[in-house]
């Protein structure tokens, strides 16, 4: 079983890849604009990658120029090397709203390898949701796909094809659910208070160099907040096929939690949240 799971990983890897080249030719700016940091943001390679900086003054960030209400949303990224222990690395979907729906990639940086990610689901402001699993690659020496499935049944977090985390729809067991027009962002800073176990950021290890690549985006942009309009079949990501992971997503999800997933926020309770039972 083992064998089988490990020719299914580089199965999905390969397959990232190859995706991956057809898409690199999408303008930074076609989608997105700096947010903040504008000093330490430099588009290269003809605007198709940015490096977001992080040193003693300011780290950046960027976001998407529209809302979605549903969507597959992607990037490839190659988080800082060298010692970045308190160096957050993160693409994101968020809301504006005080009580906000967010989805979350975040890399906790570290001084040795196995690094940590780090997601999390907030919907109507309530967060806590973590989930930390330890990468079966180092994150800092390539780029590697991350994405976000985002439909009214499910949502679904991919590292190079290989879904890692699962949050369904319970809203009819009293579950919130995000359902909010929330934008995409990228950024890089200093998280030093709560990401790295109370251990300080070497600044003689600065500049922290992050990169993001493909911009293109497969979303239901959103100009109100009439976010059933982005439930329609018309948008291919709405379709049955991506309303529950398919059989051999499903093996591929199960390894990553048996193997690499070393916390989960439902582990925090003697009587966990009714969505844990229906996520696994």
């Amino acid at each position: 079983m083992e064998s089988w799971i490990l020719g299914l990983f580089v199965f999905l890897f390969l397959a990232s890849a190859k995706t991956s080249k057809a898409r690199n030719s999408a303008s930074f700016y076609s989608n997105y604009y700096v947010t903040w940091g504008f000093d330490h943001a430099l588009p290269i390679n003809n605007e198709t990658e940015i490096q977001l900086t992080l040193d003693q003054t300011s780290g950046s960030g960027f976001e998407s120029k529209w809302r979605y209400g549903s969507g597959f949303f992607h990037i490839r990224m190659k988080i800082p090397d060298k010692n970045s222990t308190g160096v957050l690395t993160a693409f994101y979907l968020t809301s504006r709203s005080s009580d906000h729906d967010e989805l979350d990639f975040e890399f906790l940086g570290n001084n040795t390898a196995p690094y940590t990610l780090q997601t999390n689901v907030f919907a109507n402001g309530q967060g806590g949701r973590e989930q930390r699993i330890h990468l079966w690659f180092d994150p800092t020496k390539d780029f590697h796909s991350y994405k976000i499935l985002w439909n009214q049944h499910q949502i679904v977090f991919y590292v190079d094809n290989v879904p890692i985390r699962v949050f369904k729809n319970n809203r009819k067991m009293g579950v919130n659910y995000p359902n909010q027009p929330m934008q995409i962002e990228g950024s890089v800073w200093n998280a030093e208070g709560w990401a790295s176990g109370g251990k300080r950021t070497d600044w003689n290890q600065a500049p922290f160099k992050a990169y993001f690549r493909e911009f293109d985006i497969n979303g239901c942009v959103l100009h109100d907040y009439a976010v059933e309009k982005c439930y329609s079949s018309h948008f291919w990501w709405n379709r049955e096929k991506f309303w529950k992971l398919n059989p051999k997503d499903l093996k591929a999800y199960e390894h990553v939690r048996t193997k690499y997933m070393y916390y989960d926020y439902c582990s925090r309770y003697s009587k966990p949240p009714p969505e844990c039972k229906s996520n696994q």
